[in-house]
């Protein structure tokens, strides 16, 4: 986190992270948050993806999804090409505040192969993968 970061720094934090009303995101050692979006109304897990101290101000101040891709090394708002936003219904942390869940209303789909939801293989075996949708 930057000296001027709008979160607690939750090595500062006067009760144990599990029960503090502090938002006190535990960012890892490269600067990310692993996150997931499920879909409000049906709790469907949609896709993982990871956010930066700036995603995440900047999902909180937009009421929109915003990550940090990780193969491009840049910030991105969900949709911005592809017109499928996400729209923010909730913003949960999880005990030791180290992941997120975004509770989003999803316009259109949510991965980039056109499908619902990133999940969309069933493993059978160690080497064997079925198609779900």
């Amino acid at each position: 986190m930057t000296d001027a970061s709008p979160f607690a720094d939750p090595k500062n934090l006067d009760d144990k992270i599990e029960e503090t009303a502090r938002f006190a995101p535990k960012f890892g050692a490269d600067g990310l948050l692993p996150v997931v979006a499920t879909e409000a109304g049906t709790g469907r897990l949609l896709m993982l993806a990871y956010m930066n101290e700036a995603a995440l101000a900047k999902t909180i101040e937009t009421g929109e999804a915003w990550y940090w891709s990780r193969s491009r090394g840049e910030l991105w708002r969900k949709g911005a090409t592809s017109g499928h936003v996400q729209k923010i219904a909730e913003i949960r942390t999880d005990c030791d505040q180290d992941a997120i869940e975004l509770v989003v209303e999803q316009t259109g789909p949510a991965c980039h192969t056109n499908r619902k939801s990133c999940f969309y293989r069933i493993v059978v075996s160690a080497d064997k993968l079925k198609m779900k949708d």
